[in-house]
């Protein structure tokens, strides 16, 4: 057997696929002109430290100087066009020589990734490449013209949702040498048909949550058994949303939340995540000179989904009309309307921490290495924002990181107790 190429397996790009190419085309015109504007605002602030009179647009330069800049950024657009449609029409050639499967795990794990970093200017462009929200059964789509056989299903629904920048295949991770899901264990011990959701996760959780409020709803309508019991198991910014999701159905008086009688949370950073914090520091540094401030552009590349993550939002209220990169003050920094759980639903957390044992620092600072073990358990320095998880619906793992509660057998059976 041929050795695998390590630097093949290791490029992502390997797994996109001839359809991807329009939209590779068109993220690299945008790419282009976000380049040019960043060189363009480089240079206008030399010139502005020279005393050199600036343009309406501090950003963009004068003279020759703006015109090369504008002809650059024009002819990008054009060029980017005309090798989309080029590419477009090569598709049916390049289909053929492919011999990667259309929905391999490697190449929707590429997917995911790109949509979780910057998903919503995917969606903004109307690229082809960003993802749509689908309600999934055995790897599929389920598509409301052709559902699945009734002997396939049970009316105890267990709606899975993944985190940011990943899907619903990756919920199936190797534990000990073995496949492991914590799903597929609740379908195995206590009878639940698991339905994935697959979605974008660089948009606002909040957008998210409407939509999967929206699809719940036609879901339960034309699920082809009675629904007895919705149940929804989520990891991470997956909590995110299925919360965001229940205050829609609640706002909008849906059906399908008076069906809902579990949540079970996997490291949700109720109260936002420290990393994303941080990355909000790096704007502040990148706009403290006129030298580096063009480069603030780069960082503002990371989706909405992500700059969502630093306090753990999930209303359109926490974002909207709001400069989601601006440095808050101390005051303002988590001005986020309180939620509490839904009333009538039975809520359930697991944390997890990198320490073998808790501890003030361990619980603030270490946590599962991306969320604190407060946010994870709900828990606010204001109690009157905590969210309310009963103590016996409360986990905390130790010696255990974030990704690695999706394949914790000591999770798993957590969760037929709970469930159970």
């Amino acid at each position: 057997m041929a050795k695998p190429n390590p630097q093949n397996s290791q490029n992502p790009l390997r797994y996109l696929r001839a359809k991807d190419l329009p939209g590779l085309a068109k993220l690299a015109t945008q790419a282009t002109v976000s380049v040019t504007k960043i060189a363009e605002g480089v240079t206008q602030s030399v010139w502005s430290t020279l005393g050199a009179p600036s343009w309406k647009d501090k950003d963009q330069t004068r003279g020759i100087t703006g015109l090369v800049y504008k002809s650059i950024q024009s002819v990008a657009q054009l060029v980017g066009k005309g090798t989309e449609s080029l590419l477009t029409s090569l598709q049916p050639l390049l289909a053929r020589i492919e011999s990667e499967p259309q929905e391999s795990a490697p190449r929707e794990a590429v997917l995911a990734a790109l949509n979780g970093v910057m998903g919503d200017r995917l969606m903004d462009s109307d690229n082809p490449l960003a993802t749509p929200m689908t309600l999934r059964f055995q790897n599929k789509a389920l598509t409301w013209e052709s559902l699945p056989d009734k002997a396939l299903l049970t009316g105890k629904v267990l709606i899975v949702v993944h985190g940011l920048c990943m899907n619903d295949l990756q919920w199936t991770v190797q534990h000990e040498g073995e496949s492991f899901n914590h799903a597929e264990t609740l379908a195995a011990e206590l009878g639940y048909t698991p339905v994935y959701v697959r979605y974008n996760t660089g948009l606002h959780t909040s957008q998210n949550g409407l939509t999967l409020s929206n699809q719940l709803e036609l879901f339960s309508a034309l699920w082809p058994v009675p629904l007895t019991e919705i149940s929804v198991l989520v990891h991470s910014m997956g909590g995110l949303v299925t919360r965001s999701a229940v205050y829609a159905a609640q706002q909008n008086k849906r059906l399908w939340v008076k069906k809902l009688k579990n949540i079970v949370f996997l490291g949700t950073p109720h109260h936002g995540a420290p990393l994303e914090k941080a990355g909000n520091w790096i704007d502040v540094l990148l706009g403290a000179t006129p030298y580096s401030a063009p480069f603030k552009r780069l960082v503002e590349l990371r989706s909405a989904g992500i700059t969502d993550l630093r306090f753990g939002h999930v209303l359109d209220s926490d974002w909207q009309d709001q400069d989601r990169f601006k440095r808050k003050t101390q005051q303002e920094q988590d001005a986020r309307e309180h939620l509490p759980l839904p009333d009538g639903v039975a809520c359930f957390t697991v944390a997890a921490t990198l320490a073998s044992k808790r501890s003030l620092l361990a619980d603030r600072l270490v946590g599962d290495g991306l969320v604190p073990l407060n946010s994870a358990l709900g828990i606010h320095n204001d109690a009157t924002r905590s969210l309310t998880f009963a103590k016996s619906s409360q986990m905390v793992v130790y010696k255990t990181n974030h990704m690695a509660l999706l394949g914790s057998a000591e999770v798993g059976e957590q969760l037929v107790v709970w469930l159970g």
